[in-house]
């Protein structure tokens, strides 16, 4: 590829990244919303932090792509954790322990 055509694709993409926010945050942005879109916009958060953890514990790099025990078992205690105790700094120790115990103990 040329050049002219990285800064166009750059450009373009850029361009296209601004109007879908702004469709939602500049046309809608001093407007109350809907009950049902507050309601659904909290789960948000909860959708996409698994989704960004799922394949680092799944395909890690640092195995080379292969699933580990070790981290799957990390994050197993991490969940069970911070669903029993409803403390996420709890359940983030909990998995941190259990990721350093399974590395060293499978070597």
């Amino acid at each position: 590829m040329s050049d002219a055509t990285i800064w166009f694709v750059i450009i373009v993409l850029g361009i296209g990244t601004f109007l879908i926010r702004f469709s939602f945050l500049g046309a809608l942005g001093n407007r109350p919303l809907p009950p049902v879109v507050l309601r659904l916009l909290r789960y948000t958060p909860v959708a996409v932090l698994p989704a960004l953890v799922a394949p680092l514990v799944v395909w890690p790099q640092a195995t080379g792509g292969e699933t580990d025990p070790a981290r799957l078992s990390a994050a197993i205690v991490t969940v069970l954790v911070g669903v029993v105790a409803r403390s996420m700094m709890a359940a983030i120790a909990a998995g941190a322990i259990t990721l350093v115990g399974m590395l060293q103990f499978l070597g």
